[in-house]
């Protein structure tokens, strides 16, 4: 079996071509380079098929050493599917984009940068503590957002409730 070289320059031309423009801000190089890396993919797996042989359902009568394999066949048909959803969905974006902003690059979000610069606060109060204790998004209430975790333990300057308050923040009725 010999492996078309024209099939892999076009193949890597696509791949270079696609993630190129997947790097891009435009959101429609976007959806082109997405594009670009399907139709790649696709090329990549006609080129990993092997022989060219006879088809496994024909009459029963062949050999079943010359028959074709099935297998990539079916992923090319599946990833021509998915490449085809995902392309609907960021068409759909790209339409809402324009609908909204009249432009189709995406810009940087100040505030985003701006969380991004902040150090993480430090949660823990003892030097007991593992140093990534505190790293969860509920702190040091993490084993009581876990159902069945043990209760944090209670604040003295907050009047004492029962437990079902605490987790739910409802009153008991």
């Amino acid at each position: 079996m010999s492996v078309s070289l024209v099939l892999l320059v076009v193949m890597a031309a696509l791949y270079s071509c696609g993630v190129y423009l997947l790097l891009e801000r435009s959101m429609t190089r976007v959806l082109l380079g997405f594009l670009l890396v399907g139709n790649a993919t696709n090329i990549l797996i006609l080129v990993m098929t092997g022989r060219v042989g006879t088809a496994p359902i024909v009459d029963g009568q062949d050999d079943p050493s010359t028959f074709t394999d099935p297998l990539p066949q079916a992923l090319t048909l599946t990833a021509i599917v998915i490449t085809f959803g995902v392309s609907a969905f960021l068409l759909a974006l790209i339409y809402r984009s324009w609908r909204l902003a009249r432009e189709d690059t995406l810009a940087d979000d100040v505030e985003d940068r701006e969380v991004g610069r902040r150090p993480i606060p430090s949660e823990s109060r003892s030097g007991d503590q593992d140093d990534d204790a505190g790293d969860t998004e509920f702190g040091e209430h993490a084993e009581a957002a876990v159902p069945g975790g043990h209760d944090p333990e209670p604040d003295p300057d907050e009047p004492a409730a029962s437990a079902s308050e605490r987790h739910d923040g409802g009153s008991v009725s």
